[in-house]
């Protein structure tokens, strides 16, 4: 019998005699390095920060975003690092380019859209719906100090500086 971490209540029952609903909500915190499972939807909806890392690795990490109506991610650009994000609920345009003023790369997105973004390449993300745009976002290797929480983008952008 695996007796390892589970989140939802610990110590738990093995996987296969644990219910699928209903859930308790999941602590929204850094579950990293640790082996961890999690309904990703539910977890990624259940966020209501800009972003707080979820599972931090030493090769890869996991963020819940949610980007607030009308509102960006910001012009950003990782040059050694690759994402990939995933919409869970909401509507955005998502542009990228080789430089900050060169963003020729325009695709919209919603719910169940998934974006690659190879390093080196300039991208930002706007909420262009009516609800908050939720999100995960991956990160290889991690971009972020491990437990990392931005409350609100203009936290996010103090901390960037």
């Amino acid at each position: 019998m695996y007796d390892g971490y589970n989140p939802y209540n610990c110590p738990g029952p093995r996987w296969d005699e644990t219910p699928m609903y209903p859930r308790r909500m999941l602590p929204l915190r850094d579950y990293g390095p640790n082996p961890f499972v999690v309904n990703i939807e539910e977890a990624t909806l259940q966020n209501n920060t800009f972003r707080t890392a979820l599972w931090t690795g030493s090769y890869l990490q996991l963020t819940l975003m949610t980007i607030n109506v009308g509102d960006s991610i910001g012009l950003e650009m990782h040059p050694d690092v690759d994402q990939f994000i995933r919409i869970e609920q909401g509507q955005g345009l998502v542009l990228m380019g080789d430089s900050r003023d060169r963003l020729y790369y325009q695709q919209r997105v919603g719910d169940n859209y998934a974006i690659w973004i190879p390093a080196g390449k300039w991208h930002n993300l706007t909420n262009t719906g009516r609800v908050p745009l939720k999100l995960y976002s991956i990160y290889a290797p991690p971009q972020h100090p491990r437990g990392t929480v931005h409350t609100t983008k203009a936290d996010a952008e103090d901390h960037h500086l």
